[in-house]
């Protein structure tokens, strides 16, 4: 996954244990797309002082996904939601009796993995 993306779903699960500002400087660089020039000028302070805060709480994000992996599980919950529909998707096509069993039972596997 791209680097900004994964820093911008990071920031979005995690933000709030930011500082105010970590928050705001992360969130105008990697959501509102702010050079950092344009944010350092927002803020009334140098590009650097942009730089150092951008650094210190992008640290802090993969610390804290590296700690509690919301992203991760929650990532690994879609792709089995997707798993889930395509089973779904196999019912509407036409089976035998049986072969509804097995793929509802697939699908009950899946759901409870998810519990």
């Amino acid at each position: 996954m791209e680097k900004n993306v994964k820093l911008s779903i990071l920031c979005e699960l995690y933000g709030e244990l930011l500082t105010k500002k970590q928050y705001q400087i992360i969130n105008d660089y990697y959501n509102n797309d702010l050079s950092l020039s344009e944010i350092a000028q927002n803020n009334n302070i140098t590009r650097q002082a942009v730089r150092d805060i951008l650094k210190k709480g992008e640290n802090k994000l993969f610390e804290y996904e590296e700690k509690l992996n919301f992203m991760k599980r929650t990532l690994n919950q879609e792709k089995k939601i997707q798993k889930v529909l395509s089973e779904l998707t196999k019912i509407q096509e036409d089976y035998s009796d049986k072969q509804v069993a097995n793929v509802l039972e697939n699908i009950k596997k899946e759901l409870n993995s998810l519990i």
